[in-house]
């Protein structure tokens, strides 16, 4: 486990990661792991990779968790080719971000490995959910829940990156595809037709062109952020800490807050 405090010393300290030395450990330990997995990244194989000690590495870095959470921000400062910085709408910007996770996920699958609720993100973490924030901030939603959809539309990202990289991780290992796979498994296939509706499914041919499952539930999570946008336009107000409904006040200006608690946290926020 990672020391947070040194992780956020090494990812935003100023200065720190601008030194040489500590950007090639961070490099060499990206392109091992791209190479061989996040399992095959020590600090002995790094340093032999650079052609130094393994001693030597820890002048710059403490261990291998801190070094995973600098790879980690790293390789999430890749910018895609395609950004272009113009406004597209909010829908268009939602959908090539979800892609460009996608792609990052694909390039450096040891990322799934390496995901946590409890990471240190760093300033190219942080800078990529401040795009995603403005993006969807754009709709006109309540804040809560524009940080609801992007964590909705990240974590959605997250899990299917997570099958693609699983299904590329045993493909490689056994050198069987996974249409190979299930082509072969005849034994199982005379006990399904026990079942009527998967049966009718494939008769009907549900199976012969099999949808994009990112794609087609990319466009269903997008579609069901569009509906709770479109139903935000209606005459109620909400509060702009929590996004929850605010009672008509009977008298006198409209209430921002659904409640004192959430009046005292925007005001905190204001003053920090």
């Amino acid at each position: 486990m990672a020391n947070p405090d040194r992780s956020t010393e090494l990812l935003w300290g100023a200065g720190s990661r601008r030194g040489l030395s500590l950007e090639r450990i961070v490099r060499a330990a990206i392109e091992l792991a791209d190479a061989e997995g996040l399992a095959a990244v020590s600090m002995r194989k790094v340093a032999e990779r650079l052609g130094f000690t393994t001693m030597s590495l820890y002048r710059h870095v403490p261990g291998k968790a801190e070094l995973i959470d600098l790879m980690r921000d790293e390789v999430m400062g890749e910018r895609p080719q395609a950004e272009t910085g113009q406004r597209q709408g909010w829908r268009a910007e939602a959908e090539a971000w979800a892609r460009a996770q996608l792609a990052l996920y694909k390039r450096h699958p040891w990322l799934i490995e390496s995901s946590g609720s409890r990471r240190v993100p760093g300033p190219n973490a942080v800078a990529g959910f401040e795009r995603a924030l403005e993006v969807v901030a754009r709709t006109g939603l309540p804040p809560a829940e524009v940080v609801a959809v992007v964590t909705l539309v990240g974590g959605f990202v997250e899990s299917a990156a997570r099958q693609v990289v699983e299904t590329a991780h045993v493909e490689r290992r056994t050198g069987v595809s996974e249409q190979e796979w299930w082509g072969a498994r005849d034994s199982l296939f005379e006990h399904l037709d026990r079942y009527p509706t998967l049966s009718r499914i494939y008769r009907e041919g549900g199976y012969d062109a099999p949808l994009d499952p990112f794609e087609f539930g990319l466009q269903r999570v997008l579609d069901g952020i569009e509906a709770l946008i479109r139903d935000g336009s209606r005459d109620e107000t909400r509060c702009v800490v929590c996004g929850k409904t605010v009672d008509a006040a009977a008298t006198g200006r409209p209430r921002d807050y659904c409640s004192r608690a959430c009046q005292q946290r925007a005001y905190r926020m204001r003053k920090s």
